[in-house]
């Protein structure tokens, strides 16, 4: 059974570090603190550790529900579809509105051409005068 990629860098009791820093659910800092005192906060609460911030010394782990995980992944997956993708090429394309029909097939055919190629297609539309 092939496993599932996390969004976030570690849930629950798979914590690498010794000493973390350590934040509630509701968002206040608890300090830093032993791996096994996490642990045990995280037991005595029903949550589970989240690693926020892992570049900073020592580590960044939150307190979360599993419906704050949830809400946290459709947030970053949201930013993740808002943000343009590395490598997409985003053609544009403008013409008016008293295009001729041969002009109008030509640049229907690039546009084609483009889509194939999986570019991001603009296309502007100028009123004539």
């Amino acid at each position: 059974q092939p496993k599932r990629q996390a969004a976030f860098g570690s849930v629950g009791r798979r914590i690498p570090y010794r000493v973390l820093h350590v934040i509630n659910q509701d968002g206040e800092s608890l300090g830093n603190m032993h791996r096994a005192e996490a642990l045990r906060l995280m037991d005595q609460h029903g949550l589970k550790l989240v690693l926020l911030r892992e570049n900073v010394e020592p580590p960044v782990y939150r307190l979360m529900t599993g419906q704050q995980i949830h809400e946290e992944q459709l947030k970053r997956a949201e930013k993740k579809k808002a943000s343009p993708k590395p490598g997409v090429v985003q053609k544009e394309l403008s013409f008016s509105s008293a295009i001729a029909k041969n002009d109008l097939e030509t640049k229907t055919k690039q546009i084609a051409q483009w889509i194939e190629k999986k570019h991001h297609v603009k296309v502007t539309i100028r009123q004539a005068k």
